[in-house]
Formats: structure tokens, C-alpha cells, sequence
């Protein structure tokens, strides 16, 4: 099973909104997810996104691999460095 953190798409037309999952990858888009460890409004900005840091970290080290979009918001919020950081100190 391969694990992925990625976007889902919720919100009406033109007015998107999208929770951060952690979801099987052979499954849709928008399909079941094992948990929700955020949600991100692109009007409001990356800053505004809201992510529960501890989940993120549990599951990136467990062997989920985020998305492109995810990588790039984590990168932003500094969650990739603590993972980084969190596994060089395991070794």
C-alpha cells in the first residue's frame, strides 16, 4: 500500500478550498482517506493554511510521500526541515 499526503478538493465552483489527507494512492481524488491533517484556502494564502505539524511528521515518518503542492506548502511551513532534522538525529 502506498501512502501519499495529498489535496482534496472541497468548497463550490470557483471558490475551492482543500484539506490536506493522508490517503491511499490508488484510490480518487477526492475518494476516502485514512486522516485529515489539515485544510488549505489558496485565496487566503499559504500562510493561512492549517496543519497539524505532529501528524504530518507521524506519517512522513512512517513513509507517506507528499505531493508536489504538499512538499512545496511544507517546505514553506518549515515541517520538511523538521523531518529532516528529526531523521538525521535518529541515525
Amino acid at each position: 500500500m502506498s501512502v501519499k499526503i495529498r489535496l482534496t478538493r472541497i468548497g463550490r465552483h470557483k471558490e475551492s478550498i482543500y484539506r490536506i489527507v493522508v490517503a491511499d494512492s490508488r484510490f480518487a481524488r477526492d475518494a476516502r482517506y485514512i486522516e485529515q491533517i489539515g485544510y488549505f484556502d489558496p485565496a487566503k494564502g499559504e500562510e493561512s493554511a492549517d496543519i497539524n505539524e505532529e501528524a504530518a511528521l507521524k506519517w512522513l515518518s512512517k513513509g507517506a510521500t507528499p505531493s508536489d503542492s504538499i512538499r512545496a506548502l511544507f517546505n514553506r511551513k518549515g515541517i520538511m526541515e523538521k523531518y529532516a532534522k528529526s531523521k538525521k538525529g535518529a541515525k
